[in-house]
């Protein structure tokens, strides 16, 4: 059902299943998604294509504390799928995007979204060896979208790429800890902690590549790639706003899957 045809009493009932579901950080990050949809709405007229109540939601089997159920957001730039097994839980695969990703004007003029994500991967970056850096740099120069793990390729196998983390410093280590942290964060905080371990547990396995420049405005493109966890972030071309067809700041996609069978929780199905 979509959130714009649900009641006024409706709709706070399904933004408590996503206060429930997600971290604080997570819910915010996802309301300004959809609140950023509402600007691109103001900037474009496309009064049909993009709004903040344009998202569906859909729940899958019965809800249970003993049975497998799940539920999904679906929507421009916002994809969350969401499955639980009685204390286990999985959220991938998880898309966040946005165009813009800054409000100037509107409505919502000065929300902001995936930052961190992009700020704080380029400083890992940039806190890598130039041997480290060449290692991890599949191409240096952008100049189309480069996601591979988006719509359409679920489960999907992959070759690693990049530079091997088991070759990194215990500071870099933990430098990437926190960018990864930025997407496995959207979760609850018990099962965020859960999912983190389970990504230390296999950190030595790990690989991290990037496409692009390195400088504070360059655009880029970065993949952080283990046996359980798989991260693309993406500065895209523009698609609804006016200028250059090329990748920039302004437009941005990220998606989360669970390597190996289990988006969706299907390996635990």
């Amino acid at each position: 059902v979509n959130l714009k045809e649900m009641t006024e009493d409706q709709r706070p009932h399904a933004f408590d299943l996503l206060k429930a579901s997600l971290s604080a950080k997570g819910l915010e990050k996802s309301r300004n998604i959809m609140r950023l949809n509402e600007t691109i709405r103001e900037l474009t007229q496309r009064l049909d294509e993009y709004g903040e109540g344009l998202y569906h939601l859909t729940v899958m089997g019965e809800p249970s504390d003993s049975q497998p159920w799940g539920w999904q957001l679906d929507g421009h730039h916002l994809v969350i799928n969401y499955f639980i097994l009685r204390d286990q839980v999985v959220m991938t695969p998880a898309f966040m995007g946005s165009e813009p990703i800054r409000a100037e004007t509107g409505k919502y003029a000065g929300t902001v979204v995936l930052q961190d994500e992009q700020d704080k991967a380029l400083a890992f970056m940039n806190a890598l060896s130039a041997d480290q850096q060449k290692q991890a740099t599949l191409q240096s120069e952008k100049t189309a979208n480069n996601s591979l793990a988006q719509a359409f390729r679920d489960n999907l196998v992959l070759d690693y790429a990049g530079v091997r983390v088991s070759g990194l410093s215990a500071a870099q280590k933990k430098q990437l800890l926190d960018v990864i942290a930025e997407y496995v964060g959207n979760m609850s905080a018990g099962h965020a902690k859960v999912r983190m371990q389970e990504v230390e547990k296999h950190l030595d396995e790990t690989y991290f590549a990037w496409i692009g420049g390195t400088s504070p405005d360059a655009v880029f493109y970065y993949r952080i790639h283990s046996p359980v966890i798989l991260i693309e972030f993406d500065h895209q071309t523009p698609v609804a706003l006016p200028g250059p067809r090329v990748p920039g700041k302004a437009h941005i996609h990220s998606v989360v899957r669970t390597p190996n069978g289990n988006d969706y929780g299907k390996d635990l199905l």
